[in-house]
């Protein structure tokens, strides 16, 4: 009796892990990395249009979870051309010697239901910061959606140089959303 019952429970236990989805397929058509801050006491929001993003989540395993994005700095949209050839400028994002920002995982942790938070490090005109962004995932049907916030101060990544360095004019706090839509493998 005890050998069906452990014959009983292993194919239990395998047949879970059988089951298991991993969200690995980043629908970019259904993504988006947006951002907004305070421009003379002004709310004031933008979005960048390109971002590749390579990701592999298991809700029954998320410490296990990876993550990484990199974003097209050149690909800003800020509601006008002028202010996309500004904030590309060396003053603020440098696109011709930093074309590319970068967030990696280092570490998921699971808060309970469906909230996550995502440890990793933020690269943005060649400073590397440590960051943890809380995100949800929300699945549905064979995809899954991870929704989440973050807020950085753009001095610690000199966006914004010179005569922009001060925050009297543009804040020092800038929120990135972002959404990521990805389908299970």
């Amino acid at each position: 009796m005890k050998r069906i019952a452990l014959a009983l429970l292993s194919t239990l236990a395998l047949a879970g892990g059988a089951h298991a989805v991993e969200y690995s397929q980043v629908q970019a058509d259904k993504s988006q990395i947006a951002f907004g801050y305070q421009q003379m006491g002004v709310s004031m929001d933008g979005r960048f249009k390109k971002f590749a993003s390579q990701l592999r989540f298991d809700p029954a395993a998320p410490t296990a979870a990876r993550a990484a994005i990199d974003v097209d700095l050149a690909s800003v949209d800020t509601g006008s051309s002028e202010g996309d050839a500004e904030v590309a400028a060396k003053t603020w994002f440098n696109t011709k010697a930093f074309p590319t920002a970068r967030f990696e995982s280092t570490a998921v942790k699971a808060l309970g239901g469906n909230k996550y938070e995502v440890a990793g490090k933020l690269t943005i005109k060649g400073t590397t910061k440590d960051v943890v962004v809380p995100a949800t995932f929300t699945p549905q049907g064979n995809a899954g959606v991870f929704d989440g916030s973050l807020t950085i101060k753009r001095g610690d990544f000199s966006i914004g140089e010179g005569a922009w360095k001060a925050f009297d004019i543009v804040a020092n706090d800038v929120v990135i959303k972002f959404r990521i839509a990805a389908a299970a493998k």
